[in-house]
């Protein structure tokens, strides 16, 4: 028995077992187990609590991408509409002075063919002098032009009142 090694490997052990339940190392060895289950337990709670704030934060961050999104749209939105008032703004005044232009034009128009009635006239009468004195040298003679004189120079004071 005292020889055999399977019997002091046995007396072995139990004396380990014995100096371990001494030193109270299962009761340790359990409470360093529980205190790391417990700081395990801590820790995912902690990442629990970080994963709700972040989707928290993510959803709190579409929220505002969705806001300023509408912002943007409606931004372009109003800066078409500017833009087909400007440019109704401009066909109009565009309009507007062509009409004006268009009129100036023709009262230009009127006014240079006014004038050019008044050139053929004014040469026509100028003409019409002219062949008139001709007719009247060529067919009148000394006593009937001093005849008409006379009757001209009566005739002038009740033309001029």
């Amino acid at each position: 028995m005292f020889s055999d090694p399977t019997f002091w490997v046995a007396i072995a052990f139990l004396l380990f077992v014995g100096v371990l339940l001494y030193l109270k190392v299962p009761g340790k060895v359990g409470g360093a187990l529980d205190g790391r289950a417990d700081k395990i337990r801590a820790e995912i709670e902690e990442a629990k609590r970080l994963r709700e704030e972040a989707t928290d934060l993510l959803s709190s961050y579409k929220a505002k991408q969705r806001e300023a999104m509408k912002e943007a749209e409606a931004i372009v939105a109003h800066a078409k509409e500017e833009a087909e008032r400007l440019a109704k703004q401009g066909e109009a005044r565009l309009e507007e002075s062509l009409k004006r232009r268009e009129q100036q034009a023709m009262d230009r128009l009127a006014q240079a063919e006014t004038q050019a009635i008044k050139q053929v006239r004014d040469y026509a009468a100028d003409v019409a002098l002219a062949a008139t004195e001709r007719l009247i040298a060529s067919q009148l003679d000394a006593k009937q032009s001093s005849a008409l004189v006379d009757n001209a120079i009566k005739d002038l004071p009740s033309r001029l009142n």
